[in-house]
């Protein structure tokens, strides 16, 4: 597909959703689910950089996620440390920052160093920044927020939205456009104060097969939105 007449969003957000629904539907374990998402987001995330989008945002794990069974949770986050230890190199290669959003607690130590070694790697990176949402919650961060700008002892008068977004997880601009897939209608505390003005796109797919052609038809929809801000166009 010829992007060159689209409108591309410069940051793009998804919420992963429905790999355990793929897995049942096929008679398989809720695991399996989980590997095919991950092939798939190591495909799509770099792909869709490759599009001009210049941030994406992907809910990969929730604080409220720990409440699953704990050997899904165990899997998961086995698959996480693996994943990002095999993916460290090839980030790298692809000129791509790798940022995480989240708490620290209740990861593991393994999980932890794999995770600073992939920021560390891919720090000084420019072809894009993939920020990977673990133990995240957007209530969480805005909570977070609100104790740093407290410890830091900024003065009410200074407070604006700039340096809010400033003391947030990672300083992102705002999403433009937020994905979620396998046909749930819910926003499930994800990036709450970064979603103020984005655009929504909610479709059936279950995201192990949310494929580079699915993400393309997103972007067809996008570049049909008229994004006003609040504001109307009194020429129309």
């Amino acid at each position: 597909m010829d992007y060159n007449n689209l409108k591309v969003p410069a940051h793009v957000g998804i919420i992963l959703d429905g790999n355990g629904r793929w897995a049942k539907e096929k008679g398989m374990n809720r695991t399996e689910g989980h590997k095919e998402g991950a092939k798939n987001l190591k495909i799509l995330g770099k792909y869709i950089l490759s599009k001009g989008v210049k941030v994406v945002s992907i809910y990969a794990f929730s604080s409220e996620n720990f409440k699953r069974s704990k050997e899904e949770v165990t899997f998961l986050m086995n698959l996480f440390t693996a994943k990002f230890s095999e993916e460290l190199n090839s980030f790298h290669d692809d000129n791509i920052k790798v940022v995480f959003s989240g708490r620290r607690e209740k990861l593991s130590k393994k999980l932890l160093y794999v995770m600073d070694k992939l920021t560390e790697k891919t720090n000084h990176n420019t072809g894009g920044i993939l920020n990977i949402c673990l133990n995240y919650s957007a209530r969480n961060e805005i909570i977070d927020m609100v104790k740093k700008i407290n410890n830091d002892n900024i003065d009410n008068s200074m407070i604006d939205e700039k340096l809010i977004s400033k003391y947030m997880y990672n300083e992102l601009p705002d999403i433009d456009f937020l994905i979620r897939t396998s046909n749930e209608y819910r926003l499930s505390n994800f990036m709450l104060w970064q979603l103020s003005y984005a655009e929504l796109y909610f479709c059936k797919t279950y995201f192990p097969d949310f494929n580079t052609d699915e993400f393309d038809n997103a972007i067809l929809e996008y570049t049909k939105r008229d994004r006003r801000f609040g504001k109307i166009d009194y020429s129309k």
